[in-house]
């Protein structure tokens, strides 16, 4: 079935399966497809965003279940509380899992990432559908869930167009101004692979 999706400023995505159908105004697309299903949401359409931390966050970074919040807090663990734990595979993997969910809920579609040496992590990251780009050495900064909050230019992908990926993120903001002054925490929704991961509640 088609969905479009559609923000405050009028503009629209139609998609089908794991693509973007069509893209334009939502008078032109709705016209385009007049037998597709609308879905509204407040503030902006965007491509998403790409956190450049993605081996940081996922790979090197705990990330305690909300069971375990008594012992270990909420924020992800790094450097002597990580080491400390000494996670096994099995909470490695549970934790990108959850790292990824983190990510989701800040509008990110694609994280940066050198190579993962760590098999749970890796697999648990692919099984998520979130998209991995390579990079070459660490990007500086500060790794955080909120890419806005990193110190770095934030990245988007690439516009999405008729015939490329299903994968964008919603921001209840005015513009893309307002996003970068109260950040990605503003996320209502993303999608990856045409599917909604995310939404707010």
């Amino acid at each position: 079935m088609l969905t479009i999706h559609t923000d405050a400023r009028g503009h629209a995505l139609a998609v089908r399966g794991e693509w973007i159908a069509d893209a334009g105004p939502l008078a032109d697309v709705v016209a385009a497809h007049p037998h597709a299903r609308v879905r509204e949401w407040p503030g902006i359409l965007t491509p998403g965003l790409v956190n450049l931390h993605g081996t940081e966050l996922l790979e090197e970074a705990y990330h305690p279940d909300p069971r375990e919040a008594d012992a270990l807090g909420t924020e992800p663990l790094t450097g002597d509380a990580l080491a400390n734990l000494a996670p096994d595979d099995a909470r490695w993997g549970a934790s990108a899992r959850r790292g990824v969910q983190r990510m989701l809920a800040h509008g990110t579609v694609a994280a940066a990432c050198g190579d993962l040496r760590n098999r749970a992590v890796r697999d648990a990251v692919r099984r998520t559908g979130l998209g991995v780009v390579g990079r070459t050495g660490r990007p500086g900064g500060t790794p955080s869930l909120d890419p806005y909050a990193s110190g770095l230019p934030v990245e988007f992908p690439p516009p999405r167009v008729r015939g490329s990926a299903a994968r964008f993120a919603v921001f209840d903001v005015r513009d893309e101004g307002e996003l970068a002054e109260r950040g990605a925490g503003t996320c209502v929704a993303t999608v990856v692979d045409g599917r909604l991961v995310y939404r707010g509640r």
